[in-house]
């Protein structure tokens, strides 16, 4: 579905050049869900926002379905994050005064859906996510675990392709981490989005369908975890 050619980004601070990614060969797949891993400071975030296009990149080519998208202008980028991406973040990003309703609700009015057609879609989403309970309950009121649910039904009802990921878990403690990303692969097998997590922590890539490490700009390392685990169950 993705396909990165030798992709560079880099970044010019008053006249000093810093390489932000550095010659990416890189193939994503639709349904995968694919960790990218490294330290602070090695590109993690800098590779997502190329993929979302959250931010543009300076040499090599990225195919979406084949297309090419190196000519994409600004608007070319917005229209693509709208259409095709929906995002989780770190901070929930959740609007604090509204209800989780009226939360998963706004997808679905931005794309000039009317009220009553909006309600039915995101109860529907909010039912998915086991949320039923606090479906009236505002932003304010929700656990950590809770909000992050919310924000990934409201990414859902945006009907986007890719589910960009950034430290999905960083907020939450272990226990509830754990419940989020396997929460997040039940998703994934029902809705059938490509799933992108920046982390920094490995332990998520259990749950993930393929590990990414990067560092320095550069991948240095691209492991198929489903083959590793078929192998480990054959042994």
């Amino acid at each position: 579905m993705i396909k990165l050619e030798r992709v560079s980004k880099i970044y010019n601070n008053n006249g000093v050049l810093t390489t932000g990614l550095h010659n990416i060969n890189l193939e994503l797949e639709k349904n995968e869900i694919v960790a990218i891993v490294g330290e602070s400071g090695s590109g993690k975030s800098t590779l997502l926002n190329v993929l979302t296009k959250m931010d543009s990149f300076d040499e090599g080519e990225y195919y979406y379905k084949g297309n090419e998208t190196s000519y994409f202008d600004v608007n070319d980028m917005d229209n693509f994050r709208k259409d095709k991406v929906g995002f989780i973040f770190q901070n929930y990003n959740i609007i604090d005064s509204y209800t989780v309703l009226e939360n998963v609700m706004l997808p679905f009015i931005i794309k000039g859906e009317n009220k009553k057609d909006a309600k039915i879609k995101a109860k529907e989403l909010i039912n998915k996510v086991g949320l039923n309970n606090r479906i009236k309950n505002k932003g304010t009121e929700l656990s950590g675990g809770e909000k992050q649910r919310c924000v990934i039904a409201r990414a859902l009802a945006s009907d986007c392709e890719i589910l960009a990921c950034d430290e999905p878990t960083g907020n939450l403690d272990k226990q509830s981490g754990d419940q989020i990303i396997r929460f997040m692969k039940e998703t994934n097998r029902l809705f059938g989005q490509t799933y992108i997590i920046v982390t920094h922590n490995k332990e998520i890539a259990d749950y993930t369908d393929r590990e990414i490490t990067i560092d320095d700009g550069e991948i240095i390392n691209d492991i198929d975890l489903l083959d590793v685990r078929e192998n480990e169950v054959i042994k």
